[in-house]
């Protein structure tokens, strides 16, 4: 049987809306030291929400390479 173990941390969260890739960073979030995978709490995802939906201008942009899988 395998331990779960979660560690709480900061990550950053992509999505895409619109077409236009987002990233949201300094997220709290529970890891899965074994596999990866991460949880958030429902306020958290709330709050994403709020921070997409206002629109703001983002802190900074950055340039993205686009690879298409063949």
């Amino acid at each position: 049987m395998m331990k779960e173990s979660m560690v709480e941390t900061e990550v950053t969260y992509p999505l895409e809306r619109d077409g236009k890739f987002v990233l949201i960073e300094q997220v709290p979030a529970r890891v899965c030291s074994e596999t990866g995978e991460q949880f958030f709490y429902p306020k958290t995802v709330e709050q994403i929400h709020n921070i997409i939906n206002e629109r703001t201008a983002p802190k900074k942009t950055i340039e993205t390479p686009v690879y298409e899988f063949v």
